[in-house]
């Protein structure tokens, strides 16, 4: 199944940009699905999920995040942070006319979906949250600093290829294809020929030097949306004892996917199905 690309213009605190962003299947009596990517992933992620939910009668919307994939960038990099990614998702379900969705976000894209789930009047009917919630340990921000805002440059996709499966080896078992076509969406050719990564280096530039565990378990308590919860078995951003808590409120219903890290990437049939299932009841 082809999707549709299309732009919504945003308001930010520095002027109006485009968010890009890419729809499967068409407008239905059910919510359409929106699929938010990780921090520095992009909504091409979903290629697999949304063609899979759009062949079961589902609108299937994956936005690229500013600063990523085909969004604009922002010329203030200070901006880039939850109330912006938040923001532009604010405009794009007011460009899209609806007043219902349901809602999957793999880590940062499960923070901005916290976020609008928390608030008054949220429009978000149904969640999953993929391998996030309302701790962060700073052992696991370290980690993910330690790789953002670098802009490595590859000779060709094999290279790329080999970057990936190095810092996101905790996507878990991936097959060979998984991985080239994760190269594949992730490249953008540079203006000299070489291949880059697809979104903004600047994006780490909010991040704090030293990292500190992120409490956001006022903002959880807000939250009243069903909620499926993926958590990889050997998360280091998601811990057991974290989704264990988040699991004890109604509504939730934890699943541990075995031998995945962060973050279970949703590619494969098992994860597909289970997402599927929580979203059609």
């Amino acid at each position: 199944m082809t999707p549709t690309a299309s732009t919504v213009r945003y308001l930010a605190a520095d002027g109006f940009h485009s968010l890009a962003y890419l729809a499967w299947g068409e407008r239905g009596a059910a919510p359409p699905v929106i699929c938010v990517h990780g921090l520095t992933r992009n909504g091409r992620d979903f290629d697999r999920l949304a063609a899979a939910l759009a062949a079961r009668g589902r609108w299937v919307i994956a936005p690229d995040m500013p600063g990523r994939g085909l969004s604009d960038r922002l010329a203030n990099p200070m901006l880039y942070g939850v109330p912006t990614y938040a923001a532009a998702c604010a405009h794009l379900l007011a460009a899209l006319g609806v007043e219902t969705v349901d809602w999957v976000g793999t880590s940062m894209g499960g923070m901005i979906g916290m976020a609008l789930a928390a608030m008054p009047g949220t429009p978000i009917r149904r969640f999953v949250l993929n391998d996030v919630g309302p701790h962060i340990p700073a052992a696991a921000l370290a980690r993910i600093k330690a790789y953002v805002g670098a802009d490595p440059a590859f000779a060709d996709l094999a290279a790329l290829e080999a970057h990936l499966r190095k810092v996101h080896a905790g996507f878990g078992p991936m097959t060979d294809e998984d991985w080239r076509h994760l190269a594949a969406i992730s490249a953008r050719q540079a203006d000299d020929g070489t291949i880059r990564l697809h979104y903004d280096p600047a994006i780490a530039a909010p991040m704090p030097e030293v990292a500190t565990d992120l409490d956001l378990w006022p903002m959880w308590q807000a939250i009243t949306a069903p909620i499926l919860l993926l958590r990889g078995a050997v998360s280091d951003l998601l811990l057991a004892e974290t989704a264990a808590l988040m699991a004890a409120r109604p509504g939730v219903t934890l699943h541990t996917v075995p031998g995945v890290g962060h973050v279970p990437a949703l590619v494969d049939d098992e994860q597909i199905a289970r997402v599927a299932a929580f979203l059609d009841a």
